[in-house]
C-alpha cells in the first residue's frame, strides 16, 4: 500500500521519481505527488488525484528542475482521495516536505496541540500531522542552540526527527526534504518498508527495489527504528534513539526484464504464463532422489528438532492464506501433523493455546504484510520457532523470522497474485514432502511424490493451453453478476482462490464453497444467471462432486467444470468443460489454478477493468 521513492544526485530529480512512481502503481493508489527542491532555494510541489499520467503531465507543466526530491502514491486512509490529500504535504511555512506510508494512531491529538501552537491544516490526513509536528520540532532544537558548533551540519535535522518519531504512535516509513537545508534526504521507518539504492554519487530511496532496476544493483535495506541519512556521496544510518547503525550494502536480485510486460497486455497474463518457470524455479535444487526427500537448507533447524514438533500453524492473509489451506492438506497427508490455518490479522490479537513444540509458519509473498508481521512477532514473543515462506529477499518477515524458504518467483508486479499462490501451494509440498519423510513416509513413496513433482511444470505449460477456451468462456458469462466456485478436499481452497480472483480484478460477486455445502445453503442462490463452476479432477470424491453438479444443473443453473483430459462424464452434465492434465490431489490445486486465473482476467478485460490496478486493492497490505 502507498509507495515511496525519492532521488539525490547530479541528474534531474522528476525523471527517476515519476519513472519510480509508475515502478510502484501495483503496490494500489488512488493519488500521487512529486516534490522537488529546486536550485533557486524553494520546494516546488506537484500533486494530482488519479493516475500517474495526471501527475507526469501536471510535473512537466511545473517545471521541476532539482537534483534532489522524493514522490508518493496515496492509497486513502484518512480523507478521500483528493488533490489536498495527496502527498507531499508541507511542514509549516513550507520548511519541509514530507511523504509518509502507514498509518499514526495519535494524530488526533496532536494535530490538537498544533493547533493550539497556530499550525493550519489543509488535509484530512495524518501524514500532514507529521509535517507540522517536524517543522515545531526543527524549530525547537534550532531555538535551543544545541547543535550551533557541531561539526555535522544535519544535525539538527535528524535530532528534529528523533523528536518527531518519539511521538508517533502506529506505522511509518518516512522520507522528507529541507527548504534550508538542501543536499540531503532523511528516511525513516517503522512497520513500513524501505530501501535505500546506492549509486555512484547518488542515491535512491524506494519503497521496496523495483524502482531501483536499472538505476543500481546495490541496496541498504532499513529496520524499524532506523533513520537514513542521504547525501549524493554518503549513507548514514543511525537508531531512533542516535546511535550509529552498521548497515550492509546487498545486492538486487531483479533484472530489467522482469518488471517489463514483455509484450503481454497486463503484467497478470505474463505472470500466469511466467508459472511454468516459476515452479521450475521453487523446486530446483530443493528434490533429492538419493534420499527421496526435499533439501530445504533455509529451515534452520535440525532434523531432531523438526521431528519434536507435534504442532503446525500457517498463517497468511487473502492469497496466501488459500494457499496454506492446501498446505494444511498436504501436511496433514504426508507428515500425519496436526495442522492449523490462522488468518494472521485474527491471530495477532488471540491468544490460542499452543504447545511448547508448536511450529509457526508465516506465509506472504511480499514480506511485508502487515497482519502476517503481527502475529508472527507474537508468536515468536512467546518463545516459538517462526519460519517464513515469501518472495522478496530482505523483507521484514523474511529477516525477522528463524528461518524460511523463499519462493523465487521473481517480481509479482499484477495485484492478484498468481504465480506466488502456485509458488507458494509447491514449497508447501516440498516441506509436506521432507516433514513426511522425516517421520513415516517411505522411501518409496518419498520417490513417488518426487516423480510427480517434477512432471508439475510440463503439465501446467499443457493447461496453459486453455487460454482460448477460457477466453471463449469468458465472453458466454461476462456478463453474470454472481458466480459460485466449488470443490472438495485439497480443492475447495482452489475453489475459495478461484472466487477470489474473480471477485479481486471484474468485481463480481464470487463465493467459493465444498461442493457438499451447496445443500446446506448456498444452493438457494442457483439460478439461469448464476455459473458454478466446479474443480472435479479424479480422486475419491470424484462421483460426490459428480452428483453435486447434478444437482445444480437441475435446478437450470449454467455449470463451468474443469476436469482431467480424459473425463468423459463431465461433458454429459457441464455447459462448459475445460481439461487439464491429471495430476496427483495434492498438486490438482496448482494445475488447476491456470484456468481459475485465465477465466477471471479474460473476464475482467471484457468488462472493461483495469486488471493491473484493480480499484481499492493494493499489492502488499503494509497498514491495518
Amino acid at each position: 500500500m502507498c509507495g515511496i521513492v525519492g532521488y539525490i544526485g547530479p541528474k534531474p530529480a522528476a525523471d527517476f521519481l515519476i519513472e519510480g512512481l509508475r515502478r510502484l502503481e501495483y503496490r494500489g493508489y488512488d493519488s500521487s505527488g512529486v516534490v522537488t527542491s529546486e536550485p533557486k532555494g524553494m520546494l516546488n510541489v506537484t500533486k494530482t488525484a488519479g493516475r500517474i499520467d495526471l501527475l507526469a503531465t501536471a510535473a512537466a507543466e511545473s517545471s521541476h528542475d532539482g537534483q534532489i526530491g522524493i514522490g508518493h502514491t496515496r492509497w486513502a486512509t484518512h480523507g478521500p482521495a483528493t488533490d489536498v490529500n495527496a502527498h507531499p504535504h508541507l511542514g509549516g511555512d513550507g520548511a519541509l516536505a514530507l511523504v509518509h506510508n502507514g498509518v499514526i494512531e495519535n494524530y488526533q491529538s496532536l494535530r490538537g496541540a498544533l493547533v493550539e501552537q497556530g499550525y493550519q491544516f489543509f488535509s484530512a490526513t495524518d501524514s500532514e500531522v507529521v509535517a507540522h509536528l517536524l517543522d515545531s520540532e526543527l524549530k525547537a532544537v534550532i531555538e535551543s542552540g544545541e547543535f550551533d558548533n557541531s561539526p555535522d551540519p544535519h544535525a539538527p535535522l535528524v535530532a528534529a526527527l528523533q523528536g518527531t518519531l518519539s511521538q508517533l504512535r502506529g506505522t511509518y516509513g518516512l522520507a522528507v526534504v529541507f527548504r534550508d537545508w538542501p543536499g540531503v534526504i532523511l528516511a525513516a521507518r517503522l512497520g513500513s518498508p524501505l530501501v535505500i539504492g546506492v549509486g555512484d554519487d547518488e542515491h535512491f530511496i524506494a519503497s521496496d527495489g523495483s524502482p531501483l532496476v536499472g538505476h543500481t544493483d546495490r541496496i541498504v535495506y532499513l529496520s524499524d527504528h532506523e533513520v537514513a541519512v542521504v547525501t549524493a556521496d554518503d549513507l548514514r544510518v543511525v537508531s531512533r534513539d542516535a546511535g550509529a547503525v552498521s548497515h550492509q550494502v546487498k545486492r538486487l536480485e531483479i533484472d530489467a526484464t522482469q518488471v517489463e510486460l514483455g509484450g503481454y497486455p497486463h503484467y497478470m497474463l505474463k505472470e500466469i504464463f511466467e508459472q511454468p518457470e516459476s515452479i521450475r524455479a521453487a523446486m530446483r535444487g530443493r528434490l533429492d532422489r538419493d534420499e527421496a526427500t526435499a533439501k530445504l537448507g533455509g529451515l534452520n533447524l535440525t532434523p531432531q528438532q523438526l521431528r519434536q514438533v507435534d504442532r503446525l500453524v500457517l498463517t497468511a492473509c487473502g492469497t496466501s492464506w488459500h494457499a496454506a489451506m492446501v498446505g494444511e492438506y498436504t501436511l496433514e497427508a504426508f507428515a500425519r501433523l496436526p495442522v492449523e490455518v490462522e488468518y494472521a490479522s485474527e491471530l495477532r490479537y488471540r491468544n490460542p493455546p499452543l504447545s511448547t513444540q508448536t511450529l509457526l509458519m508465516a506465509i506472504t509473498q511480499s514480506g511485508e504484510t502487515i497482519d502476517t508481521l503481527a502475529a508472527m512477532r507474537e508468536v515468536k514473543r512467546k518463545g516459538h520457532p517462526v519460519l517464513s515462506l515469501c518472495n522478496v529477499v530482505g523483507s521484514t518477515i523474511a529477516r525477522e523470522s528463524d528461518g524460511g524458504l523463499f519462493l523465487h518467483a521473481g517480481p509479482e508486479i499484477g495485484v492478484a497474485s498468481t504465480k506466488a499462490f502456485t509458488s507458494q501451494c509447491v514449497v508447501l509440498s516440498l516441506i509436506a514432502l521432507h516433514f513426511g519423510r522425516l517421520r513415516h513416509l517411505s522411501y518409496e513413496a518419498g520417490l513417488r511424490i518426487i516423480n510427480e513433482m517434477e512432471q508439475l511444470p510440463e503439465k501446467v505449460e499443457q493447461a496453459l493451453e486453455t487460454n482460448s477456451l477460457c477466453r471463449q468462456i469468458a465472453g458466454k458469462y461476462s456478463g453474470c453478476d454472481n458466480f459460485l466456485y466449488l470443490g472438495r478436499q485439497h480443492n475447495f481452497p482452489a475453489a475459495l482462490e478461484g472466487a477470489l480472483k474473480l471477485k479481486e480484478i471484474s468485481y463480481i460477486h464470487a463465493e467459493g464453497y465444498p461442493a457438499a455445502e451447496m445443500k446446506h445453503g448456498p444452493i438457494a442462490l442457483v439460478d439461469e444467471h448464476t455459473p458454478s463452476v466446479f474443480i472435479v479432477p479424479s480422486g475419491g470424491v470424484y462421483e460426490k462432486v459428480i452428483a453435486n453438479m447434478e444437482e445444480i444443473r437441475a435446478r437450470g443453473g449454467p455449470v463451468i467444470a474443469i476436469v482431467d483430459e480424459d473425463d468423459s462424464r463431465a461433458s454429459e452434465i457441464a455447459d462448459e468443460v475445460i481439461r487439464v492434465p491429471s495430476a496427483a490431489d495434492y498438486l490438482q490445486p496448482i494445475v488447476t489454478a491456470i484456468p481459475l486465473q485465465l477465466l477471471a482476467y479474460h473476464i475482467a478485460v471484457l468488462r472493461g477493468c483495469d486488471v493491473d490496478k484493480p480499484r481499492n486493492l493494493a499489492k502488499s497490505v503494509t497498514v491495518e
